[in-house]
């Protein structure tokens, strides 16, 4: 009984980190599909070639090479290691060791550890730039008033845990290779280790049964910190690891530049000048635009929780470029923050909204910022994991219009002109061809 205890207790541990993960995924989707409807099951072979180009293959991503190429290290090396991950969870239920060794082709067991330790440094040398770009090179995208407090201690803690893990990983291979070296019982020969094996000398002076403490020290914490790691994702902006594959999938297909109709408001015009082409469904809305998240559609909600805060699309934004108060990147922070407010208020009133006094527009979102977009879709171009600021914004943008008649002045003005004078300028018809005679 006490042989098998750690192995007992490492299930339990096991079945409550998966159950927690799934407990919060199962919110998470139910969250986003609070979210209006909107047909996204179009073209299934474009979008499952979006998915592998975008999501998996990080096309993307290494339009700015530098950081791109860390992040494809990183991410190819986190798919890559886990195929370890799943031989020590198997590990740590059953009670064996190298689990995977018993039935793989030695040559090709020994190749398999060398590549995860090689990946494994790679991954640490990729951090550690990652780390100095955020916090000593100081490039602009990461200083940005919508990246203080949480979001700079959530991207630092990410980069700590990863740097621990992969330290904790080479740790436990160079205490495994010692133990093998020295026949420890159930420790037999398995795997080729050109990375740990460098800090063997670290720990080869202490004696067998201090290096199997230091060996079963280093299995533990390293499995507990990614089961850890696995259940902060949810509340962490690296959430995007998983949801970046539907959100590439149900990205939006259509052109750049082509904004959707409202049935309700094309009918009434339909019925004014082609009457005989109008509809006669009952097309009528209960509100124009979004002045809330629970307005936006399930995708733009998505999009918000997929967001990774690397700011490039703020970066790319020319109304931010010539310093409007414009931040694509502050838009779906905003809109995440926001949702997890509501869904909170839901939640504790048994799957009521009770109105907090609160809305996406004004008191997260201001005009001023809605305003200052020029719909040049920078932002949703440059996107990764192609993220679409752009729709919230032209929602909120409709609902100001719509609801509000609360239009930019400069709109104002342009509409009143293009009404008394047939053009968006303030001159009269007559003077039209006035401008042509002044530049002779």
């Amino acid at each position: 009984m006490v042989e098998i205890l750690p192995n007992i207790i490492f299930s339990l541990i096991l079945i409550f980190a998966l159950g927690f993960f799934v407990k919060n995924i199962q919110r998470l989707i139910k969250v986003i599909k609070m979210g209006k409807p909107i047909n996204r099951t179009d073209n299934p072979s474009k979008r499952l070639s979006n998915l592998v180009r975008i999501a998996l293959g990080q096309s993307k991503m290494v339009t700015k090479p530098i950081s791109g190429f860390l992040h494809v290290i990183v991410y190819v090396g986190f798919i890559i290691i886990n195929i370890e991950l799943l031989e020590i969870l198997i590990d740590g239920v059953t009670g064996s060791h190298r689990f995977f060794s018993k039935y793989f082709n030695p040559f090709f067991y020994d190749f398999l550890i060398a590549s995860f330790e090689i990946l494994a440094l790679l991954v640490l040398i990729s951090v550690i730039i990652f780390w100095t770009r955020r916090n000593i090179m100081k490039i602009k995208r990461f200083l940005s008033a919508e990246m203080k407090g949480w979001p700079k201690f959530d991207a630092d803690n990410i980069l700590y845990f990863e740097v621990v893990l992969m330290l904790l990983f080479l740790s436990m291979n160079a205490t495994d290779l010692i133990l093998q070296d020295r026949g420890f019982e159930g420790y037999y020969k398995a795997g080729s280790f050109p990375v740990s094996s460098f800090l063997v000398p670290i720990f080869d002076s202490f004696d067998t049964s201090t290096v199997y403490l230091y060996e079963r020290i280093f299995w533990w914490l390293h499995i507990l910190g990614i089961l850890f790691f696995l259940n902060y994702l949810y509340y962490s902006k690296h959430l995007h690891i998983l949801l970046a594959f539907p959100n590439t999938y149900y990205s939006n297909l259509e052109e750049k530049g082509k904004f959707g109709v409202l049935e309700s408001v094309k009918n009434e015009v339909m019925l004014m000048f082609y009457p005989e082409r109008a509809s006669n469904e009952n097309n009528q809305v209960e509100k124009f635009g979004a002045s809330d998240v629970l307005d936006l559609n399930w995708v733009q909600l998505m999009n918000a929780y997929s967001c990774t805060e690397c700011g490039r699309c703020t970066s790319e934004c020319p109304a931010n470029q010539t310093g409007k108060k414009l931040s694509p990147r502050k838009i779906m922070m905003d809109t995440r923050d926001r949702l997890e407010k509501v869904s909170l208020n839901i939640s504790k009133n048994k799957g009521e909204f009770i109105d907090d006094g609160d809305r996406l527009l004004d008191n997260y979102i201001s005009k001023e910022e809605l305003w200052a977009c020029t719909s040049c879709n920078a932002c949703v171009e440059v996107c990764p994991i192609n993220i679409d600021p752009l729709s919230i914004i032209m929602d909120m943008r409709q609902y100001l219009i719509m609801e509000e008649s609360s239009a930019h002045p400069d709109l104002n003005n342009m509409m009143n002109n293009i009404e008394n004078n047939g053009a968006p300028w303030p001159y009269n018809q007559l003077d039209r061809e006035l401008w042509a005679q002044e530049t002779q």
